[in-house]
């Protein structure tokens, strides 16, 4: 590549001025003022060149050559290039480090231009705009989400643009970090003007707040989905939700420089159709990444077996999404108890079909595994960006489906089964146009040719055959030249810089034919071109190129017949992986073992031989364990010695319920469950230095949560409260604690401690039962039994645990000293009184005239001068 030299001159490289810069440079700087947040990678022949800055940090983030080639405005251009065809490779890096990228392409003709190609940026990839198989993760869904705040609520809206769906809600502003850690959001937009939240993973653009507006928003949804008014989406009166989509829908059109026709309804989300479970909820049960940020060994990764990535992106999103809907949960696990039922099926088609006896969920899985992702293929028909194979694959994964249908028609299983079945039945003129148009095998790049099939076009047909006959062509050709010249040594030959010719040794040459031009004088020979060999010449040579110009124009006439397809499509891959994930749900419960749960209308919680899924799966054996609590049994303190299992037996309570809440079998032999609303765990602390709180602030404002937001049908865990301060400090909180889930929340609650004098309360509250987890010391050292019993623990076996742990003999004998002199102390003094004895009643003391007088100010009636006036007062008063 050549960059003319420019005169030189001291204005920055990035200003556009034609008597300082190329005409090339004038264009890239034109484009890149357009997108100055981002990487603009500008396509020059076989590259995608950057430059300046953009050079200097790609070639940091990629690890790519820095080079400097000539100079613009007076200064040496710095430029690092990619192989436009492994572009793919470099976005995806640069994705996964946040960064966006506007993909600008040639759109002129190179032979006819004059100057510079014309440009245009075509797609802007961004970390939440993601639709390219190569740049997303197979198993997870990248979501782009908006939001703005007012007034302490906030409106939300996140499209999964790789499927085409789009949601609304609008919650109070303290909800805001639950609803982020629910749904991982890959790129969220706010307004230039608000509070960034605190996130470790998304990336966050700022857009202009005109982007907010409520009626702008009214009128490209309704304009989005060709409908009046949004009355039909159920968000009509929504006003901040609104302005979140409307913002995120125009942002969405712009990444793809085209419409999104795939994106044709908005659902609105209503947080109290699920299970609601706050961040630090997600993070201690480890559904989707264990406390250290990593994929396994988790629930997801315990549960997904699926055979197809719609599937096990469902999955993650249903262990996210516990229902609350026993309708849909009865359906569910009706479903999934009919999947493991043995069936009669024929698998294979044709010769190579046999019939077999297996479970339905093992027929299921088979007749998926080769199917692909039909959910994102459909999203990149409509952004017009599928590629050859993935309609093969298309077409071969519809062309199977008929076969599942009648698998799961002749069972007649459940009724969520038979219309999951009916969702599977294809078009089939759609199967009938993929296959007369696509070759069976095509090319896995258009640009390779070999894609349309042989047999449907003419043109397209006649061209290939030119390129496949040429070499026949020739042999006739040269036989009849030799026949007409009498030269028996003529050749008709080939080569790239002259093209066709007919060779003739120099000797042979006076008995050309008079029609005979030269081409070409060697040393020995001359080379001649004819008027029937010029014709076939431009042809031949054309054939190639008109010949992948006919297929580009047929294949893009393919994705226009493709596009009225698009919503039933959405529907076969919903049923594909919604069927994925039951017969996933059935596979594993046959190979864990789990049982089917009930639900009752009654204030219960009952669990008889309950396990840790992902623990279970750890270990050689596990020790099942009971739960039972009622209206009469609210609360369970449960005492015994750290790593004796308090936290994991805590952990397989709340996972348990919330895989009946997804409609998954669960791990125990007996499960009945009552209205359960929410989720809460308070387990293990860290220090959230970012925002200059301490472990124990941390564990104050998880503990708060709870008590502000638990209700009588809510599962709370709550494990080794108060120990981020002095003993008395901490045991005076975990008792006011307890005290407040028993008296006002009234919740499901499972409290771990170490104090043993909460265990008292068992004397106050007859809904409050003390159970342990089991050990035996044996000569200064302990065996863990992990079972639960009834009653409280006699000791905590700290000292025989900090053995285990390696601690030195010489400090365990001291600390043991120590503990004994401590305890004797403590019951000769007890200088802390006794914690549960009644406390005197204090006389009321009357409120200060200070908060008196402020009490009766309404700020919003005031004016600044009664204002000044009052503050005066108020300050004479303290």
């Amino acid at each position: 590549m050549k960059i003319e030299q420019e005169q030189t001159d001291k204005s920055p490289p990035g200003s556009v001025d034609g008597s300082k810069h190329t005409p090339m440079m004038q264009q890239y700087l034109r484009i890149k003022a357009e997108y100055p947040d981002m990487l603009l990678f500008y396509r020059m022949g076989d590259f995608y060149e950057l430059f300046h800055e953009d050079a200097v940090r790609a070639a940091k983030l990629l690890d790519i050559t820095l080079t400097q080639r000539g100079a613009t405005n007076g200064q040496p251009i710095k430029m690092a290039g990619v192989p436009y065809h492994a572009a793919e490779q470099y976005l995806a890096r640069l994705v996964k480090l946040g960064e966006s990228i506007a993909i600008c392409e040639q759109i002129g003709d190179p032979a006819t231009s004059k100057g510079p190609v014309e440009r245009k940026v075509m797609r802007i990839v961004t970390p939440g705009t993601l639709t390219d198989s190569a740049l997303l993760d197979e198993k997870k869904d990248s979501l782009l989400l908006a939001l703005h705040e007012r007034s302490g609520k906030v409106g939300l809206a996140w499209m999964n643009l790789a499927s085409g769906k789009f949601f609304v809600s609008e919650t109070d502003a303290h909800n805001l970090p639950a609803e982020l850690e629910r749904l991982q959001i890959s790129e969220i937009l706010l307004a230039e003007n608000a509070i960034q939240p605190t996130l470790n993973k998304a990336v966050i653009k700022s857009l202009p707040v005109w982007n907010f507006d409520l009626e702008t928003a009214r009128r490209t949804l309704c304009q989005q989905f060709a409908t009046h008014d949004l009355s039909g989406f159920g968000c009509d009166n929504f006003t901040l939700g609104l302005e979140a989509a409307g913002a995120l829908l125009g942002y969405a059109k712009l990444t793809q420089g085209q419409g999104i026709s795939h994106v044709h309804a908005i659902q609105v989300y209503a947080a109290e159709d699920f299970v609601r479970m706050d961040a630090a909820t997600r993070r201690n049960l480890e559904i989707t990444q264990t406390l250290r940020g990593e994929p396994a060994p988790t629930l997801l990764s315990l549960l997904d077996t699926c055979a197809s990535n719609m599937g096990s992106r469902l999955l993650n999103h249903w262990l996210h999404h516990p229902l609350r809907d026993r309708i849909t949960l009865r359906a569910r696990l009706d479903a999934v108890d009919k999947l493991q039922a043995t069936a009669f099926s024929q698998v294979g088609q044709g010769e190579q079909s046999f019939s077999s006896r297996q479970a339905l969920y093992q027929t299921v899985h088979e007749q998926l595994k080769p199917c692909v992702d039909v959910e994102r293929i459909t999203a990149r028909i409509a952004l017009r960006s599928a590629r050859p194979r993935d309609l093969s694959g298309l077409r071969d994964t519809l062309t199977q489906l008929p076969q599942l249908h009648a698998v799961l028609t002749n069972t007649h299983a459940s009724k969520l089964i038979d219309d999951l079945a009916v969702a599977l039945q294809p078009d089939a003129e759609l199967i009938a146009l993929l296959q007369r148009t696509l070759r069976a095998e095509p090319s896995s790049m258009l640009r390779e040719g070999g894609v349309i099939a042989d047999g449907y076009d003419v043109d397209l047909d006649e061209l290939r055959n030119i390129q496949t006959n040429c070499g026949e062509f020739l042999l006739q050709l040269e036989a009849r030249e030799r026949a007409r010249s009498g030269i028996a040594t003529l050749k008709v030959e080939y080569n790239r810089v002259h093209g066709f010719y007919i060779e003739v040794s120099l000797v042979q040459s006076i008995k050309v034919p008079d029609d005979y031009r030269r081409r070409q004088t060697l040393k020995n020979a001359e080379r001649y071109i004819t008027p029937e060999l010029k014709a076939f010449e431009d042809k031949a040579l054309s054939a190639n190129d008109r010949a992948l110009a006919r297929e580009k124009l047929l294949y893009e006439q393919l994705l226009d017949q493709l596009a009225p397809y698009i919503l039933p499509l959405q529907h076969i891959a919903a049923a594909i992986a919604e069927l994925d994930v039951l017969a996933t749900f059935a596979e594993r419960a046959s190979t864990l073992n789990f049982s089917a749960p009930t639900f009752s209308a009654e204030s219960v919680l009952h669990i008889r031989g309950g396990r840790h899924p992902v623990v279970e799966a750890q270990v050689e054996q596990f020790i099942a364990n009971d739960t039972q609590l009622h209206s009469a049994r609210k609360m369970l303190l449960i005492t015994g010695p750290n790593m004796g299992g308090k936290s994991t037996y805590m952990r397989q309570v709340a996972l348990i319920t919330l895989l009946a809440h997804c409609g998954s079998f669960v791990p125990a032999d007996e499960v009945v469950l009552g209205e359960i609303d929410q989720i809460f765990t308070r387990i293990g602390a860290s220090d959230d230095l970012a925002s200059g709180r301490s472990t124990f602030m941390v564990e104050m404002m998880e503990a708060a949560n709870i008590l502000h937001n638990a209700t009588k049908n809510s599962l709370v865990l709550v494990d080794e409260i108060g120990r981020g301060t002095s003993t008395f400090d901490g045991l005076a909180l975990a008792y006011a604690i307890a005290r407040h889930l028993l008296e006002e929340n009234c919740s499901h609650t499972l409290f771990a401690t170490h104090y043993f004098e909460l265990t008292r309360l068992a004397d106050e509250y007859t809904q409050l039962a003390n159970v342990h987890l089991a050990a035996i010391e044996h000569k200064h050292s302990i065996v863990f039994l992990h079972s639960v019993s009834e009653g409280a623990a006699s000791q905590s076996y700290g000292l025989q645990v900090a053995a285990l742990a390696g601690v030195p003999r010489s400090v365990i004998k001291i600390a043991r000293k120590q503990l004994q002199t401590l305890e004797q102390n403590s019951a000769a003094q007890n200088p802390q009184g006794d914690l549960f004895s009644a406390v005197p009643d204090l006389p009321e003391l009357p409120e200060h005239p200070a908060l008196t007088s402020l009490r009766d100010i309404t700020p919003d009636e005031l004016s600044p001068k009664e204002a000044l006036e009052k503050l005066y007062q108020l300050k004479k008063l303290v």
